[in-house]
């Protein structure tokens, strides 16, 4: 099969910002030359991953792109201990039952970016648990502990950074590290992984399964890191840092993650671009020039908004976000979808009534009963800041709703002033 050539690839990744750390770039290319196993692990510490794994699952993906075989791995032993790197506290651990059911949420989750089938680039999903629970603890101090002195891991950031603190470090996570290098080296032996990827975070992990299976085997490995991508305050995206934003639909909306790249920074947007999506070096920078000269209409966050949105969601589910976030800011309602209109209920203030609270009732009673008006008086006060269906109250004929007040048969819009939207949703008999 073809393979980009290794010095597309790097040249491509460092084009993006996606180089911050590797091993020898001379052997490494050589090793790009054919179809080389590599892998990237995530913690199944929660049942979705989040908008800060995003970047190493594109990594994945874009050396499966270039005709690689990506491994992604799933930590179910490594997850029950907690990486070190870039926490400030310990973490908790979990049960192995919901381990396992965080392991497949993130298996499905990752086949979305990923091509798992029996071709040669074709993506393996691997549990470190498998091959770690059966080791004895003698086999394991014989095995990987002899081969890694205690000076070396203390010299590694992620570990000198936990020593500094009040808190300090266990020993439990104080050994991931090793955990992790036998893991490059079991994927070494059995399936020939000869490359591991991941954030900047993990280079002292990586560079530890490096030197382990030069001292096992002798055999010469590569790793490369990618920066973080963090918050305006420095920290990291992940599941214990506050708030985030996961690629699950049931954690965080669509529309919220649309909204959420639609609010980014300007300063951000290329780099995003760049890092996350799959548009051209390029194009990147045609789409950050354009946004510079008119910033005031929102092109890169636009773009950035609607890539990761389609590239986690898929393309139907960014346009009916697109057409929901329009409806909210004056497109017409009459041309929303059913689907929108769904979508919507999730995202604004709503309230279920049945079609005989709505139908033949004055508009004004329905304001007062869902809460967006206070009182009929208030209403009629102002009738032209209160709206169904973007009409004013003021230019509405007088007279009870009606059935063609419907959108869809299902949902009515109100609105008090430019943005108190509530959706009035039918319940279905």
């Amino acid at each position: 099969m073809t393979i980009t050539p290794g010095e597309d690839l790097l040249a491509d990744l460092a084009a993006r910002g996606l180089l911050h750390d590797h091993t020898d770039r001379s052997e490494l290319l050589k090793r790009l030359t054919t179809v080389t196993p590599m892998y990237c692990g995530f913690d199944p510490t929660a049942d979705s991953l989040h908008i800060g794994n995003l970047q190493a699952i594109m990594l994945l993906a874009r050396f499966q792109e270039a005709g690689h075989k990506p491994f992604a791995l799933v930590g179910g032993a490594t997850g029950m201990i907690g990486d070190p790197g870039g926490r400030t506290e310990e973490r908790q651990f979990l049960d192995p039952d919901v381990l396992d059911a965080n392991r497949e949420s993130i298996g499905a989750q990752l086949s979305t970016f990923l091509s798992f089938d029996d071709s040669a680039s074709g993506a393996t999903l691997v549990d470190n648990r498998s091959w770690t629970e059966p080791i004895g603890v003698l086999d394991f101090l014989r095995d990987v502990g002899k081969y890694v002195t205690v000076n070396t891991m203390l010299a590694k950031e992620s570990i000198k950074t936990r020593l500094d603190r009040e808190s300090g470090i266990s020993f439990t996570e104080f050994s991931y590290m090793l955990l992790q290098a036998n893991d490059y080296l079991e994927l070494h032996k059995s399936h020939g992984v000869d490359l591991q990827v991941a954030g900047s975070d993990q280079w002292g992990n990586i560079t530890a399964g490096v030197d382990l299976i030069r001292r096992r085997t002798g055999d010469a490995v590569h790793g490369i890191t990618s920066p973080l991508i963090v918050r305006s305050d420095g920290t990291k995206f992940g599941k214990s840092e506050g708030e985030n934003i996961w690629l699950s639909a049931e954690r965080t909306s669509p529309y919220r993650m649309y909204q959420y790249f639609l609010n980014f920074a300007d300063s951000d947007v290329q780099s995003m671009l760049l890092r996350l999506t799959l548009v051209g070096v390029k194009e990147c920078a045609e789409i950050a020039a354009a946004h510079s000269d008119e910033p005031q209409k929102r092109i890169g966050q636009r773009r950035l908004a609607r890539e990761i949105t389609t590239l986690v969601h898929g393309p139907e589910m960014t346009a009916a976000v697109e057409h929901a976030a329009e409806v909210l800011f004056g497109s017409p309602i009459a041309d929303a979808s059913a689907a929108t209109l769904e979508l919507l209920a999730d995202e604004v203030p709503s309230t279920k009534m049945s079609r005989s609270m709505v139908v033949g009732r004055d508009p004004i009673e329905i304001f007062v009963e869902t809460g967006v008006a206070k009182s009929k008086g208030e209403v009629r006060k102002n009738a032209n800041g209160h709206y169904v269906n973007q009409e004013s109250l003021a230019n509405r004929d007088a007279g009870a709703l009606t059935a063609a007040d419907l959108l869809h048969d299902g949902f009515l819009l109100l609105r008090r002033g430019k943005n108190g939207h509530h959706l009035v949703v039918i319940e279905r008999s």
